[in-house]
């Protein structure tokens, strides 16, 4: 998985390492029971400070996409949201890109097709991923 990351943009490091390992694992080039790399190689691999790749780890594990284990390292788990955390924190954000959408002058057909567009695509690459696998 190759990481862009933006050093002079105003959306914090630590929080582009954890979307770009969302991403990794949503497309299936990160799979369940994968081992991530180490925080010193991660931030060695990144140009960046150990520290900031550690919190991007620990904001993965508490949303439950990782799991850490001293001895293992950190891996890739089944993301399940048994309490709904997720779901209520999905409405949210969809709400609030909703009204961005509305106020830039999407419609509502264009705003459910781009949605369905960006999840096939996903799904699509996650299956490209699992047949050259």
């Amino acid at each position: 998985m190759i990481l862009k990351l933006d050093m002079s943009g105003d959306i914090p490091i630590y929080v582009q390492l954890r979307n770009q390992i969302v991403m990794g694992i949503g497309r299936g080039e990160l799979e369940i029971g994968e081992r991530l790399p180490t925080v010193r190689q991660l931030a060695l691999d990144a140009g960046v400070n150990t520290m900031t790749v550690n919190k991007a780890y620990q904001v993965l594990k508490a949303e439950g996409f990782i799991e850490i284990d001293r001895r293992h390292g950190a891996v890739v788990r089944p993301a399940l949201d048994a309490d709904g955390v997720f779901r209520e924190r999905l409405e949210a954000e969809l709400e609030l890109l909703t009204a961005e959408a509305k106020l830039k002058g999407l419609d509502k057909q264009e705003f459910v097709s781009l949605c369905e567009k960006i999840f096939s695509e996903l799904h699509l690459q996650e299956r490209e991923m699992v047949s050259e696998g």
